[in-house]
């Protein structure tokens, strides 16, 4: 098994990260939070990266059979899958050798064949007498359009050196360009449009060889193009994707609970009966488990939804609940005076003037 790091709700659907060769599970880290919030994320570190041992691991299907080791580990007959670089090339050996396993795929910055084979065995050879440090200068530039992340480039630098060399020959005997025609689920290919290592023409390739393939391509990206244009990659994955219900009770709970506070949640519960019970459970799963969790919108600005929502319909009552909402989720009380105000022209003054009653109430209440 490979060393791995789990993120998301335990009962979200699995996805499957890997990472680019040279790299740790932080190329993913500016995904990580739009994801984890419907999927159980796990993304697993190369052998000999990141902290993950070494392994024997010289081809393309040695990697793709840990990695199925790595899932089983935690009962996933099946996933989603995405994959940066060699990251997206076991993807597609997963997706070909192993039919059933991958549910949906995310080829970033991959190629069905990366270069010819005796580059691959050049740097392994390197690798193996020097270690990484003469890669540093040379990646970075390939990596990175924008400037460089550091981090990223110190897990190079402590990369095992046999273990890296093991990925290198894995590079070197890899070719799919007669085989994508197998890939038979949806299929995300992203390029960097700055990308020196695998450019959009690699990816124009993959699109073109997999039936149900979308391709993007983001500029003012190079190989790295999760680091480098992190919001970008992330509308594309969300995109891509299957929209996962997160409506858990569980789930539903815990925002409903960071929304509206313990003390309001606790006392709903206290009045709860048999005759409301459902209806309960209807709020929590729905509004709070799906709706609020959202990753679209952030809760600020659901807030101030809510609050002109209620102004006008004149649901005073819980208009009271969700201005005290509005200042856990980060809104100020001259922010909350704004939406208000606005809402006089939309909803009419006379629903404004009543609200600013009830804001005024909950403002002015000891905290």
């Amino acid at each position: 098994m490979l060393q791995y790091t789990l993120d998301g709700p335990e009962g979200g659907e699995p996805l499957v990260l890997g990472p680019s060769l040279g790299t740790s599970a932080k190329v993913w880290q500016p995904q990580v939070a739009a994801l984890a919030r419907t999927f159980r994320v796990l993304r697993y570190e190369l052998p000999g990266h990141g902290g993950s041992p070494r392994q024997d691991a010289r081809t393309m299907d040695d990697l793709a059979a840990l990695v199925v080791r790595t899932a089983a580990g935690q009962g996933w007959e099946s996933f989603h899958y995405a994959g940066v670089s060699i990251g997206g090339a076991i993807g597609a050996t997963l997706a070909i050798g192993h039919p059933g396993r991958v549910r949906s795929l995310a080829l970033v910055c991959s190629s069905a064949r990366f270069g010819e084979p005796q580059g691959w065995r050049d740097r392994a050879a390197l690798v193996r007498e020097k270690g990484t440090g003469p890669l540093l200068e040379a990646t970075a530039r390939r990596w990175f359009a924008g400037p460089p992340d550091q981090g990223l480039l110190d897990d190079l630098a402590g990369a095992d050196p046999e273990a890296y060399a093991a990925c290198c020959d894995a590079l070197a005997g890899y070719d799919m360009r007669g085989e994508l025609g197998r890939i038979a689920v949806p299929t995300l290919v992203l390029a960097g449009r700055q990308d020196p290592a695998t450019p959009p023409e690699h990816a124009r390739l993959l699109a073109d060889g997999i039936a149900d393939a979308t391709l993007v391509e983001v500029p003012g990206a190079a190989h790295l193009a999760t680091a480098d244009r992190p919001e970008a990659v992330t509308a594309a994955l969300l995109a891509h994707l299957p929209a996962v219900p997160t409506g858990s009770t569980g789930s539903g709970m815990r925002v409903r609970r960071e929304v509206l506070g313990d003390a309001h949640v606790d006392r709903a519960i206290a009045r709860t009966t048999g005759f409301t019970r459902d209806f309960q459970d209807l709020i929590t799963r729905y509004a709070w488990g799906e709706i609020w969790t959202r990753p679209g919108l952030d809760r600020r600005t659901r807030s101030c939804i809510t609050l002109t929502a209620l102004v006008a319909h004149g649901h005073l009552e819980e208009l009271a609940m969700h201005v005290r909402a509005a200042l856990r989720n980060g809104l100020t009380p001259d922010e909350i005076g704004e939406v208000l105000l606005q809402t006089a022209i939309y909803c009419g003054v006379p629903a404004a003037n009543a609200a600013f009653a009830v804001a005024q109430r909950v403002l002015t209440e000891p905290t």
